[in-house]
Parts: C-alpha cells; sequence; structure tokens
C-alpha cells in the first residue's frame, strides 16, 4: 500500500518509524525533564549521569551521520553548504555549523570511530580527538595503512579510560607507540615544530582597567603552561582547604590570582638581569609626611602609577625596593637603603620559631607564609628576627590595612581588630 497519502503539509509521513523514534526520545525527555534531581539519591544521580553521557554520545553518533549525508540539503536550499543551512534555519553559529560537518565527515571515514560513537563509548570531544590524530597519520608519509587501522583501533580502546585532553597527547605521539624505531625521530622533529610553533605565538599585553587592576593575556607553551599552573595550584590548594576548614568558601580562580601575585611579589630580584648596572627594581617615591601616613599615596616606579603608602609598606615585606622621599620642593632627600626579602636561612628559622601564621585567629602553616616586618622600613626597621613575624598573605594584607588595628600578645601572636568609624 502507498504511504504518498499519509503525508502531512511538512512533507513527513506521521507513521515514518524514524519520526516515531525521535517523538519517543523527545516525550521521555519531557518526562525527565520534569523531576527534580534534588530529590534522588547520590548513586542515582550517579548512575544517571553516566547514563546521560552515554546517551550523548549516541545522540552525537546519530546528528554527525545525518551531517555526512546532507549534502543535498544544500542542493534543496540553495545554500552553500548545509552549515549554511544550519547557520539560517537552526541558528547555529557558522564556525560551530562547519566544525560539525567537517567532524562528520571524518567520522563517516573511520568506521571504528563511528561505532564508538554510537556506542557510547566515545563522546564528540573524543571523536573529534581521535579523527584529528588519524588524519595526521594518514598525511604522514612514513605511515602504511597498516598504521592507519592499528591507531584508530588503539585510540578508541584509550577512549574508554582517557579524557578527550589526554587522548590528544597519545594521539600526537601515537606512531611512535606503533613503532618506535621508525617513528620515535619523527616523532622528535614534529615536537620540535610544535616548540618552535609555540615560541612564535608566545605573547604577553597588559590592559589597566581603571580601578586599580590590570587584566593580563599572555600565550605561552604548554609545557610553560603547565609548569605556571603547578606552581599556583601548590600554592593555591592549600588557602582553599584552609579557608574549608575555617567555614568559609573562596573561588578558585581567585585563589590561583593571588597565587599568580604572590609568585611576581616573591621572585628573587637577583635572578633578575642586571640593567645598567643595577638589579631590576621598583622605586618608591613619596614625600616623609606620606610616608608615614595610612591614608596618602605612593608613586611606582618612574611613570607616576599611584599605590597607597600601605601597599607601598606591604610591598617593602616582598620586593627589592628603593624609597626615594622627597622633600617639601620635591628634592630628594634620601635615596634609602633597599628593603630585602627575609633571607633563606632566615625564613627557616622563622618557620621552626613561628611555626606558622601568627594571627591569632589562623591556622596556616608556615610553609604558606610570608615574613612581616613588625617595624617598617619607612620608621628605619631591620631585616632581623627580632623586627620579623610570619603572617599569611591574608593576614599580611589585613595588618598593612588602614582600617585595621593590632597588637602582639606576649605568645607572639598578633591580634586584629576593626579600627573604629569616626564622624
Amino acid at each position: 500500500m502507498s504511504l504518498e497519502h499519509g503525508v502531512n503539509h511538512w512533507g513527513t509521513n506521521p507513521s515514518d518509524p524514524i519520526d516515531t523514534e525521535l517523538a519517543a526520545i523527545e516525550s521521555s525527555l519531557d518526562k525527565l525533564l520534569a523531576s527534580d534531581p534534588a530529590y534522588w539519591r547520590t548513586g542515582q544521580k550517579k548512575d544517571r549521569l553516566a547514563q546521560l553521557e552515554k546517551i550523548h554520545a549516541k545522540q552525537a553518533a546519530l546528528k554527525l551521520r545525518v551531517l555526512a549525508a546532507a549534502g543535498d540539503i544544500a542542493e534543496e536550499t540553495g545554500a552553500k553548504d548545509a552549515s549554511g543551512w544550519l547557520r539560517t534555519e537552526l541558528l547555529v553559529d557558522k564556525g560551530v555549523a562547519r566544525s560539525q560537518i567537517k567532524l562528520a565527515a571524518s567520522v563517516s571515514k573511520y568506521d571504528l570511530v563511528a561505532a564508538g560513537l554510537a556506542e557510547g563509548v566515545v563522546s564528540q570531544d573524543k571523536a573529534r580527538v581521535i579523527t584529528k590524530a588519524l588524519d595526521a597519520v594518514e598525511a604522514d608519509p612514513a605511515a602504511s595503512s597498516e598504521d592507519l587501522t592499528l591507531a584508530e583501533k588503539m585510540l578508541v580502546d584509550y577512549a574508554a579510560w582517557t579524557t578527550a585532553n589526554e587522548l590528544k597527547i597519545a594521539g600526537r605521539r601515537i606512531l611512535a607507540e606503533i613503532d618506535p624505531a621508525r617513528f620515535e625521530e619523527a616523532e622528535a622533529k614534529a615536537l620540535q615544530r610544535e616548540e618552535e610553533h609555540a615560541a612564535r605565538r608566545t605573547f604577553y599585553s597588559a590592559r589597566d582597567n581603571g580601578d586599580g587592576t590590570i587584566d593580563l593575556h599572555a600565550r605561552v607553551s604548554r609545557a610553560v603552561g603547565m609548569r605556571l599552573r603547578t606552581i599556583l595550584d601548590s600554592l593555591a590548594q592549600p588557602r582553599k582547604l584552609s579557608a574549608e576548614n575555617r567555614g568559609r568558601k573562596a573561588p578558585y580562580d581567585r585563589l590561583l590570582g593571588q597565587a599568580f601575585a604572590r609568585v611576581i611579589e616573591t621572585y628573587d630580584v637577583d635572578l633578575l638581569p642586571r640593567h645598567g648596572g643595577h638589579a631590576t627594581t621598583v622605586f618608591i617615591t613619596m614625600s616623609v609626611d606620606d610616608l608615614r601616613n595610612d591614608l596618602r599615596t605612593a608613586a611606582l616606579g618612574f611613570d607616576g602609577e599611584k599605590i597607597t603608602a600601605a601597599e607601598a609598606r606591604r610591598m617593602a615585606c616582598n620586593a627589592d625596593l628603593v624609597p626615594a622621599v622627597l622633600g617639601t620642593n620635591s628634592e630628594v632627600l634620601d635615596l634609602g637603603r633597599t628593603a630585602r626579602l627575609a633571607h633563606p636561612i632566615q625564613h627557616r628559622a622563622l618557620r621552626l620559631r613561628d611555626q606558622g601564621c601568627q594571627a591569632e585567629d589562623c591556622d596556616a602553616p608556615a610553609a604558606w607564609t610570608e615574613a612581616h616586618h613588625l617595624k617598617p622600613w619607612s620608621e628605619g626597621g631591620k631585616t632581623d628576627l627580632a623586627n620579623m613575624v610570619l603572617l599569611c598573605p591574608s593576614d599580611h594584607r589585613r595588618i598593612h590595612d588602614a582600617n585595621c588595628l593590632y597588637e602582639r600578645l606576649p605568645d607572639g601572636q598578633i591580634r586584629f581588630a576593626r579600627r573604629a568609624r569616626t564622624g
């Protein structure tokens, strides 16, 4: 019997089994969305997230199959290609649409990748990584068709227990795993090209936001980026745990930013190149009165950028500073001594003595602390053990806050209080 009589005004047949199955999926999703995961047990959430991940991969497999066979859509609609139709009809960004079309074409070339997607084992992100790696293998003049087949099998297997990023790393050296003797030299050359490319693309820029902050934008090699993240994590994680132990939540991106600032502030200036015979130094220019007044400002460097006097004193504990103190007619009265970081052996002695942050309400261990000068350099304070105490970065900033008062208790700890408001 002909089905033509059942065709509706959309040009589809309501009894089409594919349409029926899709309608059933949509109906099931509507029912699931009506439930509230807040009432699910933890085990249920874990199991259902795993199921949803698998379903998502299968949905992606079906969509990619359709896209791979969607050339006739462009012909019928007059679009340049199927991605153009996706842009105009489904409002998919052109770049995303083209990426999907490209992935669909790539997946159609590799049966094991397509099967992994259909089984829910390979996610769409992993399929993109695998096909890109396989395309590179196919283009390698030293690789055979057998190498390509084996590489596909290995990467699909890896997808079951690695993340997409880990799979990307494996994909870059898959030929070396297949036959080390044949491909190690090629891998080394590829890595060298990658590193040279990274070096050419490396940059740094900064934009002053006009509100006391500066946005930094940089691109570095993967190796440098990973080393930086490791350093920042090592500084941020203990602070995160310390805050959580005290019942506070701290956004991790903020902790990473603070960790980055700590790396800059505590960098050993003796390791820097010398300019004009002197190690790179931060100059602080201010009057004698401003030097002693929390609410005054200081000029940072030679460009007139302003910071508070309190911030200048705080920086003196952690940076190589030269205070240029001016008289009433702006003449230089004193190009003062450099206020240096505590010597490493002094840090060790302070850690042995103080054991951790000396703020009364803080339990940060010594490894997370900075040396603070009890009598600041603006008042002739020396960098010696008697004039130093360990404070975590948060309390170090607090002790330099004009709105805070503090006293040193008989046991050496620092007790903070808020300065009373006046007026």
